[in-house]
């Protein structure tokens, strides 16, 4: 069985290069300098409409922890219920309790909640207190697939812990390892890790087309203001002709 390649995309220009590009499915997010929120109603509507690669919106409604309010946790259960309407192949959420163990009440009520959408679990997992018992609470509750570092800043510097989840899992929920992955670290993750699904984001930086700029004040708190973040076709395609030769 071929491996497969999952894209973090920022939008519908990004969804599309990633389906140009090979992969498998798409990870839809906002505001990727937080690690991903929620998307809009149209970016989904739209992707839905036009692309024919898996759709899975993030289901994150703020940057920073994963401790959630009562109204964030009620904002997360409208989100579903909007893009269950749009027929979407899944949901990527992740809540954490205060003491960092999975919340599992209310992960089984969002889960619940989707269907028949199936739902995976984001990197909220490597904030978790212990990441062993973690892998088994999602496994109990019914979570297809789990995103993340093995608890390092990146997927590289976590393969030892990303080789023994992947063992651990035993093929009854799928590891996918994500952070900093791309074309130059992909062959020795698979042979260090044993994983065949993966999370790259595999973007380049648009240079804005702007001919006045305002130097003066910004926008936002990111460094260059005139330049903006898109998926690469190219990147896509380089990743996924290593990830075809996972037998």
């Amino acid at each position: 069985m071929n491996g497969i390649l999952e894209v973090c995309a920022n939008g519908y220009e990004s969804a599309l290069a990633a389906q140009n590009g090979g992969a498998k499915r798409v990870e839809f997010c906002d505001n990727l300098a937080e690690g991903g929120t929620t998307p809009s109603y149209g970016q989904i509507a739209f992707a839905k409409k036009n692309l024919t690669i898996e759709i899975w919106p993030i289901i994150r409604p703020r940057g920073g922890d994963f401790l959630y309010s009562d109204i964030e946790f009620e904002l997360m259960k409208e989100d579903i219920k909007i893009f269950k309407s749009l027929n979407c192949d899944g949901i990527v959420t992740g809540i954490l309790k205060a003491d960092g163990s999975i919340n599992k009440e209310r992960t089984a009520e969002l889960i619940e909640l989707a269907k028949p959408m199936k739902v995976a679990f984001h990197r909220a997992f490597d904030m978790s207190n212990d990441m062993e018992e973690a892998l088994e609470d999602l496994i109990d509750l019914g979570v297809v697939r789990i995103l993340t570092s093995g608890g390092a800043s990146s997927a590289i510097g976590g393969a030892q812990n990303l080789a023994k989840l992947v063992k651990q899992a035993n093929e009854r929920i799928s590891i996918m390892p994500g952070a900093g992955i791309n074309q130059n670290n992909i062959q020795e993750l698979i042979t260090k890790t044993g994983a065949t699904n993966f999370h790259a984001s595999a973007k380049i930086f648009i240079q804005s087309k702007m001919a006045y700029r305002n130097a003066e004040t910004k926008m936002g708190s990111i460094e260059d203001e005139y330049q903006y973040e898109l998926t690469s076709e190219e990147k896509v395609k380089a990743l996924v002709d290593v990830i075809n030769q996972i037998k």
